[in-house]
C-alpha cells in the first residue's frame, strides 16, 4: 500500500432520509490510481461530493494527509490539494485558455489581475501535459479533449495531489481517450493519488492499481487489480440479485419504429433496433453510453448524420419533435421539471400542452374540451393533485411524472419512448407508472424503455438491447435479460 493520501472511514450520507452512502471506508495513496465501479445510482457520485467538499458526510471521518478535514466547500478542498475533473467541464467558455486555469485564483498586480503572471502559469505547466495551443486561445474554440487538460493543467498549476476524474473518456473520441489515459499515468509517476471513476472496463483494468467496487452505497470490497477479472468486478457491482426476465403473455404486432446504420458524430453510431406495437423494448447502458441521445435523434430533437428512420415501414425525416409528434412519437424525457413541465402553470395547462389541436375548433381553445381531455387522463393514470388548476410543482414528484406520461398521451401517440419514466419518484408512484405502461403495451403501443435501474428493464422488456461507447453491444431476449448478462455488454466486460 502506498503512504494513505486520503482516508475515508465509514462515510454515510442521506438525503430526505434515503441512504445514498452506508458506512462506506475509502483509501487512495499517493502515486496510486484507485477504480471506483459500481452501478448507476451506486453511491459513487455522492462520495465524490463529501471527498471534494460539495456535501458534507452525515457521518464518518474523511482525513487528508493524515490530518482530519471538515471541507465547508469545494474553494476549501481545492486549497488544500483536492481536484475534480468532472464529466461537465467546469469552464467559462467565453475566457482564455490562461484565464481558466487561474480561475478564481487570480494573480494581483498592482491595478487589478496580473494577466502576464496568468499567462506565465499557463504556459509553465500546460505544455509538460501535451497542451500545445496559444494560451490566449478562447475555450469554447478547443475540442473536449484538449478542454480537458486545460482542467487538469489547473489543478496542477496550484500543486493539487489528489485529482478525481469523473467518467473522463465519456465525451472523448479514441485518440484523445488514449492520451488521456497515458497523461494519468504519468501524472501517477509524479505521485499523484488518483481516483478514477469509469465504467469502462477496459480503462479500469489498465490503469487502476486497485479496484474498490460500491453496491447500494455500500462497499463491496477492494482489491489489487491483479486479483480481478472483468466477471468478478461485474458479480461485485449486481451482487446476488439473478432475479431473470419475466417471460410474458405479449403478442407483438407490426413494426412501428427500425433504425438502419444511425449515426451521430461523435455521440453514437451503427444503431439498427426495431420496436413492434404491443412490446416493451429496453435500452440499457451505463453513464455515456448514448441512450439519450439516441431518444432525442427518434423525436427530432437532434439530426443524424447518417442511417435511416423508418416508422411504419415508411423512412421519415423528422427535423423537429413537431414532425416526430405528427408521426405517432411521443418522448418522456429524462428530466421532467427542466424538459417534461412548465413548473409555474397549472396540471391542466401542462397536461394539454402538446395536444391542443385536439381541444381547439378554429384556432381557439374550447374550455369544456380541456375539463373533458384533463378529466380523462387524471382518472386514466390516477394523477392525484387537490385541483387541477394548481400549479404543477405542487405536485408529489410521482404525480409530476404522471402529468408528463398523460402530457403526451394526449397527442394520441403509436410509439412512446420513455427515458427514466421512474427516475426520482416512490415505490407506490413507480408501480403506478409501470401499470401504465402494461396498459399502453396491451392496447397496441410500442414502447421504448430507456432505464438504469435494471430489475426495472427485467421486469418490463420483450427485448433489451444493450449500449456501450455509443453503439449496440448486444440484443438480449428470454434468460439472457438478467444483470449480470446486461452489466458484462455494458461494461464491457464481455470475451
Amino acid at each position: 500500500m502506498h503512504t494513505p493520501l486520503l482516508e475515508a472511514r465509514g462515510i454515510t450520507k442521506a438525503f430526505a432520509g434515503v441512504v445514498a452512502v452506508d458506512g462506506l471506508d475509502l483509501t487512495i495513496g499517493a502515486g496510486e490510481i484507485l477504480a471506483l465501479v459500481g452501478e448507476n445510482g451506486a453511491g459513487k457520485s455522492t462520495m465524490i461530493k463529501m471527498v471534494s467538499g460539495q456535501y458534507a458526510p452525515d457521518a464518518g471521518e474523511i482525513r487528508f494527509e493524515g490530518r482530519p478535514v471538515h471541507f465547508r466547500g469545494p474553494l476549501e478542498a481545492r486549497a488544500a490539494g483536492i481536484a475534480v475533473i468532472h464529466q461537465e467541464l467546469q469552464l467559462v467558455p467565453q475566457m482564455t485558455v490562461a484565464e481558466n486555469i487561474v480561475l478564481g485564483r487570480w494573480p494581483k498586480g498592482r491595478s487589478g489581475v496580473d494577466f502576464a503572471r496568468a499567462r506565465k502559469i499557463a504556459a509553465d505547466v500546460l505544455p509538460t501535459i501535451g497542451f500545445t495551443l496559444p494560451v490566449d486561445t478562447p475555450v469554447e474554440r478547443l475540442s473536449t479533449g484538449q478542454q480537458q487538460l486545460v482542467e487538469i493543467g489547473r489543478a496542477l498549476a496550484f500543486d493539487s495531489k489528489l485529482l478525481i476524474l469523473d467518467e473522463p473518456t465519456a465525451s472523448l473520441s479514441n485518440s484523445e481517450a488514449e492520451r488521456l489515459m497515458q497523461l494519468v499515468v504519468a501524472l501517477k509517476a509524479r505521485g499523484l493519488g488518483i481516483l478514477y471513476v469509469s465504467h469502462r472496463m477496459e480503462e479500469i483494468f489498465r490503469l487502476a492499481d486497485r479496484i474498490t467496487v460500491v453496491r447500494d452505497g455500500r462497499l463491496v470490497g477492494t482489491r489489487p487489480r491483479t486479483a480481478l477479472d472483468h466477471d468478478t468486478v461485474v458479480a461485485m457491482m449486481v451482487g446476488e440479485r439473478r432475479s431473470l426476465h419475466i417471460e410474458r403473455k405479449r403478442t407483438a404486432g407490426t413494426t412501428l419504429l427500425r433504425t438502419r446504420g444511425l449515426t451521430r458524430n461523435g455521440v453514437f453510431r451503427d444503431i439498427s433496433i426495431e420496436v413492434r406495437r404491443g412490446e416493451v423494448v429496453g435500452l440499457a447502458g451505463l453513464v455515456g453510453a448514448g441512450r439519450t441521445d439516441v431518444a432525442r435523434c427518434l423525436f427530432g430533437a437532434e439530426r443524424p448524420d447518417a442511417g435511416t428512420i423508418e416508422i411504419e415501414g415508411e423512412a421519415v425525416t423528422l427535423a423537429n419533435p413537431r414532425q416526430a409528434i405528427a408521426r405517432g412519437l411521443a418522448l418522456v424525457p429524462e428530466d421532467r421539471k427542466s424538459q417534461g413541465l412548465v413548473l409555474p402553470e397549472s396540471v391542466a395547462d401542462n397536461l394539454v400542452m402538446s395536444a391542443r389541436r385536439r381541444v381547439s375548433r378554429g384556432g381557439v381553445v374550447s374550455s369544456a374540451a380541456v375539463a373533458r381531455m384533463v378529466s380523462f387522463y387524471v382518472k386514466k393514470l390516477g394523477i392525484r393533485a387537490a385541483s387541477t388548476a394548481n400549479p404543477v410543482e405542487t405536485l408529489s414528484g410521482g404525480n409530476q411524472q404522471k402529468v408528463v406520461l398523460a402530457r403526451w398521451l394526449a397527442t394520441e401517440p403509436r410509439l412512446m419512448i420513455l427515458d427514466e419514466p421512474t427516475r426520482g419518484v416512490d415505490v407506490g408512484a413507480k408501480a403506478e407508472i409501470h401499470r401504465v405502461i402494461e396498459t399502453l403495451v396491451a392496447e397496441g403501443m410500442g414502447v421504448l424503455l430507456i432505464s438504469s435501474e435494471l430489475p426495472e428493464l427485467m421486469a418490463m422488456s420483450d427485448r433489451v438491447y444493450v449500449m456501450r461507447a455509443g453503439a449496440i453491444e448486444a440484443e438480449l431476449s428470454g434468460a439472457d435479460i438478467n444483470e449480470q448478462t446486461i452489466m458484462r455488454h455494458a461494461a464491457g466486460a464481455t470475451p
